[in-house]
C-alpha cells in the first residue's frame, strides 16, 4: 500500500511541476510513466514476482533492483549528453561575445580617432546575428 501511495505522490508532484513549468515535458513523460508503473505494483505485489518468474529472475525484488539501476543509468547518460550539449552551446556563445566585444572596442577606437566607421567583414551573411532572432526565447 505504501508503494501505491508513493506512486500517486510521485505522479501528483510531476503534474504540479509541469503546471508550474519547472519541469520540461520531455522529462515528465518518463517520470509519469515510472509513477504509473509503481502504483499497480503497490496494490498487486504478486505482479512483480510473476514478471520476475517470466524473465528468469529468482525474485521480484531482484528484478526491481535491476530495472531501477538500468533506469538510473539511462537517466544519467541522457543528462550527461544534455550537459555536453549545453557546454558546447555556452562555449559558442562565449566566443561570439568575445568577438562582439573586440569589434565594439575597435569601433570605439575608430570613433575616438575620427575615422569613418566601415562595417568589418565577419564572414557571415548580411543581417546574420549568429543566434536566435532578437526578442525570441528558445522553448527547448
Amino acid at each position: 500500500m505504501l508503494t501505491s501511495i508513493t506512486g500517486v505522490f510521485l505522479v501528483a508532484c510531476i503534474v504540479e511541476l509541469l503546471r508550474r513549468r519547472k519541469l520540461k515535458e520531455k522529462y515528465a513523460f518518463l517520470w509519469v510513466f515510472t509513477g504509473l508503473v509503481i502504483i499497480p505494483l503497490g496494490f498487486f505485489p504478486s505482479l512483480l514476482d510473476s514478471a520476475a518468474h517470466h524473465v528468469g529472475v529468482a525474485s521480484g525484488v531482484n528484478l526491481l533492483f535491476f530495472v531501477s539501476v538500468a533506469f538510473l543509468f539511462v537517466v544519467c547518460l541522457q543528462l550527461s549528453w544534455e550537459v555536453g550539449r549545453l557546454e558546447e552551446g555556452g562555449r559558442t556563445l562565449s566566443e561570439e561575445v568575445a568577438l562582439l566585444h573586440l569589434e565594439t572596442q575597435e569601433l570605439r577606437g575608430r570613433l575616438g580617432e575620427g575615422m569613418p566607421l566601415a562595417p568589418r567583414s565577419t564572414g557571415r551573411p548580411a543581417g546574420h546575428t549568429g543566434g536566435r532572432p532578437a526578442g525570441r526565447r528558445s522553448r527547448k
